[in-house]
């Protein structure tokens, strides 16, 4: 018994003299663990599927309220051009004086902008008045010595029948008669001479008063009072050849050229829709004034000149339009148009058929559709969508079929 309780003490493992394990690695061990935490975070974030931001718009049917009652069949830009307009200048050489326009003003037809130094030209009428009195004094003497001669003559005459006077006393008297009535009319001549110079320095006078020639708005102040003004140009840089540009507001127009190989769509008085670039959302009625009949060679473009029917303080000259031909209203009782209304925007249009990118919870999915006429804003689908459709509107090559997506505020 003894033997085995020896045996079995032998097999024992005594454990008092195990050294005690260390913990100086334990926070290297949770550095690490840590570390591999971090990365793995790190990893997912920048390999996780990402969720394109975007903005969606419905398709609505056209017969809707709100749609558009007209579609664009053609779509251009141009300018607001003034069809009377005038650069005003003096019509003689002079210094001016006096200026009374400022850009912005708005003058009357013959209002006084502008005057110019008179003090020569009042000189040369004061003369030309004086010429006038002259050969005007000079006419009553010739008619004075006329009616003596013309009784001297009488007289002559009558002496001449009882012999009492000679033929020659009688001719010779008759020859100063003819030579007064010549030199009357040489007066007379020189009276009408007088007066037509007269006149002359009297519109020279008028002409250093600068008048508007119609009524409208001064653009351009081209000259300052002390320069010298021209209706020509004097070559020396120093001499201006206009005063200031008027105007006439009620005369905008807009001018578009249009490419040759649409002009077909064109004619005259067709319904138009005009967009200033400064005012986008103000959409302007206007018609078709007249198809100028010569095309651009250079540019392969027709001009077409558009009235525009709402007159407005904010359309101001050479400003830049976007318009939009518009195709002939429906007839009364004529079946709509059959078709689906999105932002032109959210298509992707290669002539009669597009793409379209349609919402599905968080994906969306690629769908070829047929198109109708496209405008600047919007298109008209005729086939490969339903009404109520969310579509995405914007930057569609950033996406793909079965892309995942989230929609973004401002989505209509």
């Amino acid at each position: 018994m003894n033997d085995k309780s020896a045996l079995l003490n032998q097999l024992r493992i005594d454990r008092s003299s195990d050294p005690t394990p260390s913990r100086r690695g334990r926070p290297w061990l949770i550095a690490a663990i840590l570390l591999a935490l971090a990365a793995a975070a790190g990893a997912w974030f920048v390999l996780r599927p990402t969720a394109t931001a975007v903005r969606v718009a419905v398709a609505e049917p056209v017969g809707d309220a709100g749609a558009p009652s007209a579609t664009s069949i053609l779509d251009g830009s141009g300018y607001v051009v003034a069809r009377r307009q005038a650069t005003v200048s003096s019509k003689i050489t002079d210094k001016m004086v006096e200026l009374d326009i400022e850009e912005g003003d708005h003058v009357k037809a013959g209002q006084v902008i502008a005057k110019l130094d008179d003090t020569n030209i009042r000189a040369s009428l004061n003369q030309a008045s004086a010429q006038l009195d002259y050969a005007k004094a000079g006419l009553d003497e010739t008619e004075v010595n006329l009616a003596n001669a013309e009784r001297d003559y009488n007289r002559q005459s009558a002496l001449l029948k009882d012999h009492f006077v000679s033929q020659a006393a009688v001719d010779n008297s008759r020859t100063q008669l003819d030579a007064l009535r010549a030199q009357l009319a040489t007066q007379k001549s020189n009276v009408q001479v007088a007066e037509r110079n007269r006149e002359l320095a009297e519109r020279n006078l008028d002409d250093t008063t600068v008048r508007a020639p119609f009524s409208g708005v001064v653009t351009v102040k081209a000259a300052q009072p002390g320069e010298i003004v021209s209706p020509i140009s004097a070559g020396g840089g120093f001499t201006r050849t206009g005063i200031g540009t008027i105007v006439d507001m009620d005369s905008l127009e807009i001018q578009v050229d249009v490419n040759e190989n649409f002009i077909n769509r064109v004619k005259n008085a067709q319904r138009v829709s005009a967009k200033l670039n400064a005012y986008p959302d103000w959409q302007i009625p206007a018609h078709v004034i007249a198809v100028i009949p010569t095309a651009d060679r250079s540019k392969g473009t027709v001009t077409v000149r558009i009235a525009i029917d709402q007159k407005d303080p904010r359309i101001l000259p050479e400003m830049g339009v976007r318009v939009a031909f518009l195709e002939d209203a429906p007839q009364a009782g004529a079946a709509p148009t059959p078709g689906l209304r999105i932002p032109a925007a959210a298509v992707q249009a290669t002539g009669g058929t597009g793409v379209v990118f349609v919402l599905h919870a968080d994906t969306v999915e690629r769908r070829a559709v047929r198109l109708g006429p496209v405008s600047g804003e919007s298109a008209l689908v005729l086939s490969g969508l339903a009404a109520g459709d969310k579509v995405v509107v914007g930057d569609l090559g950033q996406l793909r079929d079965g892309a995942t997506v989230r929609v973004v505020q401002g989505a209509s």
